[in-house]
């Protein structure tokens, strides 16, 4: 059987920008919040024996191994994704960013994947921990970050690996609510020893949303083509975050309406106006989130009628 490798690396660009966005009329009050961290188990992959390599990987779950996948002569499947400690500081393979002191590859090879939810599985624990919670809340907007690394182990250009939200329909099938896809390149993946954050975002969940209030998957699925497959990524620092939708406020001050929003870190704001809802002007420069309040004044002479609302985008 082949020696595991040392690392595996690849990095993941573009960010998958989304539009959220409130209106309201010169009237209305909501309740507006910030961006909160939502704790993923283990998602660091710093749980696991402090060694080399291992295959098992703490609240993570594998994809089982397909029917076309032949094991003899090559790795076994569950060899395909595992966690490993980086190099020394000093080595030429040291990633220079690892959150902590390990990561995990995940081998280009179709269907190789790992995911985790509220009725997920480990190694270690045959039935469900239930570890991971969180649901997707009406009002809020979802952000998938991890850090990626691609082209190692003589990756090809074109190589491509999702990350995805998902939640579990009814028959505990995943189904899919936002994804990116990674491809590799050398342009865009020009080292292995630094980890590139890549995101996915879902926009602002609804009532009517099938996922409203289901319990929340994140998934890492390699969907190389059987022509391209081979080498391995290295992920690490899983984040997810949630946001509030704006919220838009607006209040009469003097001869003006203010108008008002929670602007979260991390986060873009622009304030549009329309007298149709038909079209949109932007009203004032970009604001860039600190987590503090946005509030603009908007003269009222001669308005009889005005609609606001407020697009929100990563940070540049």
């Amino acid at each position: 059987m082949s020696a595991l490798p040392a690392r595996l690396s690849h990095r993941s660009g573009g960010r998958s920008l989304t539009v959220l966005a409130a209106v309201i009329a010169l009237a209305g009050w909501g309740a507006a919040r910030g961006a909160e961290s939502i704790t993923i188990p283990n998602a660091s992959f710093e749980t696991q024996p402090d060694s080399y390599v291992n295959i098992n990987i703490d609240a993570w779950q594998k994809a089982p191994k397909p029917a076309w996948y032949v094991e003899s002569g090559g790795f076994l499947w569950t060899q395909l994704a595992g966690a490993f400690k980086n190099t020394a500081a000093s080595s030429s393979d040291h990633i220079d960013n690892c959150d902590g002191a390990q990561a995990v590859w995940l081998f280009a090879v179709p269907e190789v994947a790992l995911f985790q939810d509220y009725d997920s599985v480990d190694w270690n624990d045959p039935a469900p921990t239930h570890a991971f919670s969180a649901a997707f809340e009406v009002g809020k907007t979802y952000t998938l970050t991890v850090g990626v690394i691609g082209g190692g182990g003589g990756m090809l250009e074109g190589v491509s690996l999702q990350v995805s939200l998902y939640y579990r329909d009814g028959a505990g099938t995943k189904v899919t609510v936002g994804a990116a896809s990674i491809v590799h390149t050398l342009a865009t993946f020009p080292t292995t020893t630094h980890l590139v954050d890549c995101q996915v975002r879902v926009p602002v969940v609804r009532p009517g949303d099938a996922w409203a209030g289901q319990k929340i998957g994140v998934q890492f699925l390699s969907t190389v083509s059987t022509d391209l497959q081979g080498g391995y990524w290295d992920l690490d620092n899983v984040r997810l975050t949630a946001v509030a939708d704006p919220a838009l406020q607006s209040a009469p001050a003097g001869s003006n309406a203010r108008v008002s929003y929670l602007a979260a870190n991390g986060y873009q704001y622009q304030l549009q106006s329309s007298d149709t809802l038909l079209s949109w002007s932007p009203q004032g420069s970009p604001v860039s989130g600190t987590g503090a309040e946005a509030a603009t004044l908007f003269p009222l002479a001669g308005t009889t009628r005005k609609f606001f609302r407020v697009t929100v985008t990563p940070a540049p």
